[in-house]
């Protein structure tokens, strides 16, 4: 009898357990955003490229994954105005860069979610930049609606190699640092 008992009690707990369903939480792409910072030696360039779609994935209140698509095609230089925009803007769109008429979007899934820390939760995940899926890892902080994290990408990795002095000498003061910086702040 006290074995019935002890099974019984064991399934409730795992019944229970298995009933935290997986609720998935879309993401207001007008309300979110993501800001880019590029550096070189003289300098540095930032912007906006905009969230097309994406969704978070919580089991009870805690995070447990996400999937995101990025438009390409609106990658934005912020930091200038008219002509000089307009030609970075062009020319991060082109093949020297982001290849945007090819590759219009660039995705991130998560892999792995482990809190860390109260709100705060250690991510890998596989970023497709240029049809290349390379494991990148961060740190998101999730408060109530909103989700915010900041990491680097390493260029190189997704064949983005114009002015890297990785890849080519001489460059001198025309070097582009091989990672640019994403802040990223999502509302759901």
């Amino acid at each position: 009898m006290k074995n019935l008992k002890a099974i019984a009690l064991a399934l409730t707990v795992v019944f229970s357990t298995l009933s935290v369903s997986a609720q998935t939480k879309k993401v207001d792409v007008s309300k979110s955003t993501i800001n880019w910072v590029g550096k070189k030696v003289t300098g540095q360039h930032s912007g906006t490229v905009n969230i097309k779609a994406g969704t978070l994935i919580f089991k009870g209140d805690k995070l447990a994954g996400g999937t995101f698509t990025v438009d390409m095609t609106s990658l934005n230089t912020t930091d200038l105005s008219g002509e000089s925009q307009g030609k970075l803007n062009g020319h991060l769109k082109s093949e020297d860069f982001f290849g945007t008429e090819k590759f219009p979007t660039a995705t991130l899934v998560f892999k792995t979610v482990a809190a860390k820390a109260k709100n705060v939760y250690a991510i890998t995940a596989d970023l497709t930049i240029k049809g290349t899926k390379n494991l990148v890892a961060f740190d998101i902080t999730v408060k109530g609606n909103t989700a915010t994290t900041t990491f680097n990408v390493d260029r190189t990795k997704y064949d983005i190699k114009y002015g890297s002095g990785s890849f080519f000498d001489n460059l001198g003061d025309k070097a582009i640092s091989d990672e640019f910086e994403l802040a990223v702040a999502l509302k759901f």
